[in-house]
């Protein structure tokens, strides 16, 4: 049987800090977000969706 274990840590960011994290997953969402649409628009069209080359 497998098992899994798993930590958690709180993290303590400083204000320049918070400002990265921020911006960090704000631009990873935005990416996210426009290949999901990309890939919806595909999935549409064609009836499938993107694949890698």
């Amino acid at each position: 049987m497998l098992v899994n274990k798993a930590y958690k840590f709180r993290i303590y960011p400083n204000k320049k800090q918070e400002i990265l994290i921020a911006k960090t997953i704000g631009c990873s969402r935005f990416v996210f977000n426009h290949f999901l649409a990309l890939w919806n628009d595909t999935y549409k069209e064609a009836g499938k969706g993107l694949t890698y080359p």
